[in-house]
């Protein structure tokens, strides 16, 4: 295969942000196999089809199973509402397609799953679009870990900040509002942006062995964009939850959308027997890295600007020159190469949809915990 004949689902923010990706990734990293923006899909023909004007795709669909139908797709991307996400990605696996899905992979562990099951039966490439772990800085931590530079592990920490909902008129569900309505996003803040947080945890200290979580809704009614009345809210507003990893740490969670003066700021902090790490998605070049080993009269924070060639900063080898920073879009350009690096070799690109199985896991126990009000062990 020299070429990749995609087939996009959805046409909002995700849409625009995984085009961009494709559109961008062969003057940049010259993968082995091209993407070719072969064919979208939305509801809306006449949106849709300015969409594909837009972004260069060759063909408009109105209905994914006709665009999973096509001879001409190799890959169905799914960039739609997660209640839409499980029978998009069953029918792209029985047609042998590879699937590329937004996260979180559902709105359940089962039908993650089902999911999970159908994509290893049908032996398609799959990946999750947690796009975080692409990000230069997140991928230099997660090496440094890794190489044991921190140590033992002792806390990790998280937490992912909005405030875009505090408002009480602001209404639920439709096209702009469907995270904030639990039957098309599953959860609220926990599915949407400590699901990132889970993700990278995961991928940089190991799984998690016991979870305590609790969660609250603000607003408990809005207006509900299909009915024009008001109806109750059943996502969670903001959910914070403790936890104990395998290697024996533990670890902390925290996520609103009601944490006034923040727009969309994601942080972590590990600490180690023999160093730390802190990082923030608004300063998101730059990785704190504080060395206990350095002499005492020097020992203390440190900041890297992640930028630098010859192999010593994860991707930049393919952007500027050192010292230029990259942004948001990017870490999707990055995920975009390395699915298609992976898929020339044959090989799988985390996170595999059995990867965000793990990540779907964590999330319904932190739900089931807040709900019980009791620790839940999953080990």
């Amino acid at each position: 295969m020299s070429k990749l004949r995609v087939g996009m689902v959805g046409t909002g923010f995700m849409g625009r942000v995984h085009s961009n990706a494709y559109r961008h990734i062969t003057s940049i990293f010259k993968p082995a196999i091209e993407p070719v923006l072969q064919a979208v899909c939305a509801r809306d023909a006449e949106h849709t089809t300015e969409f594909a004007r837009a972004w260069g795709y060759e063909h408009v669909e109105t209905d994914w199973r006709r665009l999973i139908a096509r001879d001409d797709i190799d890959a169905i991307d799914i960039c739609v509402p997660n209640h839409l996400h499980k029978d998009i990605a069953l029918a792209a696996a029985r047609a042998g397609k590879a699937v590329l899905c937004e996260k979180p992979l559902a709105t359940s562990f089962a039908d993650a799953e089902a999911m999970c099951t159908a994509v290893e039966a049908a032996g398609v490439a799959n990946t999750v679009w947690f796009n975080y772990r692409r990000m230069p800085a997140v991928t230099l931590a997660q090496r440094m870990v890794a190489e044991g530079r921190l140590g033992r592990i002792y806390h990790y920490r998280a937490s992912f900040l909005q405030d875009w909902t505090i408002a009480a008129d602001i209404p639920q569900g439709g096209k702009a509002l469907w995270r904030l309505d639990a039957n098309e996003a599953g959860s609220g803040v926990l599915g949407d942006l400590l699901a990132h947080c889970i993700d990278t945890a995961l991928w940089i200290n190991g799984p998690i062995s016991q979870v305590s979580g609790m969660t609250e809704t603000f607003v408990k009614e809005r207006t509900h964009t299909s009915t024009g009345t008001k109806q109750p809210v059943s996502i969670d507003d903001a959910c914070t939850f403790m936890c104990r990893f395998g290697n024996g740490s533990l670890g902390v969670f925290e996520s609103s959308r009601y944490a006034r003066g923040h727009k969309a700021n994601y942080t972590f902090e590990i600490n180690g027997a023999e160093g730390s790490l802190r990082w923030s998605l608004e300063d998101l070049h730059r990785l704190d890295y504080m060395n206990h080993g350095d002499a005492a009269d020097v020992r203390g924070w440190r900041s890297i600007h992640v930028s630098d060639h010859g192999g010593k900063h994860p991707y930049m080898d393919h952007w500027w020159v050192p010292g230029l920073q990259i942004g948001y879009e990017h870490s999707f350009i990055h995920h975009a190469a390395d699915f298609l690096a992976a898929l020339a070799e044959g090989k799988p690109c985390a996170p595999t949809f059995r990867d965000a199985l793990g990540t779907q896991r964590i999330c319904e126990a932190v739900l089931a915990s807040a709900a019980e009000g009791r620790w839940l062990n999953l080990a």
